[in-house]
């Protein structure tokens, strides 16, 4: 299967990618604590996201820290690294999951902190976990076409909410095993906020090529996975099998365009064990090669990937083959490789 879902870049760069996490840390422990009543009622061990979901903590924001103003640091942080003057970026695409308000959109926020020109188009693309690969993808084009020189893709989110909600709902009277299942996936959400400058790669030969990637849908499995402010409500098992499913999909369709089986390094969309186990054995992959984010940050959103390159590039070497791989609700998957 190729055309539109199937996509390569000509002349594009990934300049800098970098993130920002909150001050305050939030252990498992923490959360067993505030569910103590509930747990000890329906009989369930303390320990389930560590021993499960493989999450020991999470960040959460402090009183003075938004996540509005962290993807702007990050933004910012960006910028400098790729030594791109704000005057310069055309486009700055916001990914991110989290938004307090339906329009105006997060992008104009973002715009008028970095200090962007009248002439940078702004916008949002909304894609649950995808949306950063899925805006690195977009603007990709249009830097190949000439239609901008720079881009920031950006990304902010605040779990905050959703934790505290999941939490006192959970508490409440006649909540039963099967309401808690339905909501664990919640409780292992973090915050943070990422961003990357995206730029023509013949201006800028030290840059990291972004050569391009699949995207597949399997969008029967819409329902499995829906959330909110208030919470999210997940068919664990469903999205499991509906996920492995997709991404083994892709992975044998890519194969007849890309070769992926020996990459230096796969930045995951980070969720749990479980789910990294599973794309492991699904995919073949080679584990050792698989960095994990989050047992301290926990899952947090599109910004997953971009915070996990951010880690990982100080022990990447020019010449390394990096692919970027995630599943999201909707049932979507994408994967885009790099060439550090």
């Amino acid at each position: 299967m190729i055309g539109n879902a199937t996509s390569r870049h000509q002349n594009v760069a990934l300049m800098s990618v970098a993130a920002v996490m909150p001050d305050v840390v939030t252990t498992s422990a923490d959360i067993d604590d505030r569910l103590a009543r509930t747990l000890e009622r329906l009989r369930m061990p303390r320990g389930l996201l560590q021993r499960v979901a493989g999450v020991h903590e999470r960040r959460r924001w402090a009183p003075d820290q938004t996540f509005e103003s962290a993807a702007i640091t990050a933004g910012e942080k960006a910028l400098a690294e790729a030594g791109v003057s704000p005057s310069d970026v055309g486009l700055i695409i916001n990914t991110s999951v989290t938004r307090p308000h339906l329009e105006p959109s997060v992008a104009v926020r973002m715009h008028q902190g970095l200090g962007l020109p009248s002439s940078a188009m702004n916008f949002d693309i909304a894609n649950a976990c995808l949306g950063f690969i899925n805006g690195m993808t977009v603007a990709a084009h249009m830097i190949d076409s000439g239609q901008i020189r720079y881009a920031v893709i950006i990304d902010g989110e605040d779990a905050d909410e959703v934790n505290d909600n999941t939490i006192e709902r959970l508490n409440r009277p006649g909540i039963t095993r099967e309401d808690f299942e339905r909501e664990f996936a919640s409780l292992t959400l973090g915050s943070g906020a990422a961003a990357a400058v995206l730029g023509p790669a013949d201006l800028h030969p030290s840059g990291h090529r972004i050569l391009g990637g699949v995207t597949r849908a399997a969008t029967q499995f819409h329902d499995v996975c829906v959330g909110s402010v208030n919470g999210m409500y997940t068919d664990t098992k469903a999205l499991l099998k509906g996920g492995m499913e997709l991404v083994v999909a892709a992975w044998q369709e890519a194969k007849d365009t890309w070769s992926w089986s020996q990459m230096d390094r796969y930045i995951l969309h980070q969720v749990s064990d479980v789910h990294t186990r599973a794309i492991v054995k699904a995919a073949k992959l080679d584990r050792s090669r698989v960095p994990v984010t989050y047992p301290h940050y926990g899952n947090v959103g599109p910004a997953s990937v971009p915070i996990t390159l951010a880690e990982q590039a100080a022990t990447l070497a020019p010449g390394d083959r990096v692919l970027l791989m995630g599943v999201g609700s909707g049932l979507n998957t994408s994967m885009l490789e790099l060439a550090w």
